[in-house]
């Protein structure tokens, strides 16, 4: 599949378009784990690390498999198709929200960037990425 997508910083942040998922998710690590072992989990996202295999998983999910204490998430999508090769959206949107006090953990899709922001954070994350399109 060839690389497209929006490489331009100014095109990408007028065409933000951030939408907020309705369920929450959470982060969980499972020690000596591999990919595909925990597909019960239902993971959004996954990554190997050394010290484990890290699942974004749903929050009912991981309240119900043993993960009470995982701190819950929204996910904001940037509905614009940024390239793999874009450079600096990934700055401006941390940057901003950064700015405003708010944790933000982005996880780059081939057609998308996806934000988890703390659920407590979620609607002023959002205002504040919908915020930055009007600019």
């Amino acid at each position: 599949m060839p690389m497209n997508g929006i490489k331009d910083l100014q095109s990408l942040l007028n065409r933000l378009s951030p939408t907020i998922h309705k369920k929450q998710f959470c982060f969980v690590c499972i020690n000596g784990a591999k990919y595909g072992e925990h597909s019960h989990l239902c993971p959004l996202a996954s990554f190997e690390e050394a010290e484990g295999l890290t699942l974004v998983i749903p929050r009912d999910i991981a309240r119900a498999s043993g993960y009470a204490d995982a701190p819950a998430f929204s996910c904001i999508t940037l509905n614009v198709h940024s390239s793999l090769a874009a450079v600096g959206l990934t700055a401006a949107v941390s940057g901003q929200l950064a700015d405003a006090g708010i944790s933000v953990n982005m996880i780059a899709g081939y057609y998308h960037d996806h934000l988890f922001i703390p659920e407590a954070d979620s609607t002023r994350a959002l205002l504040i990425v919908q915020q930055m399109t009007a600019c």
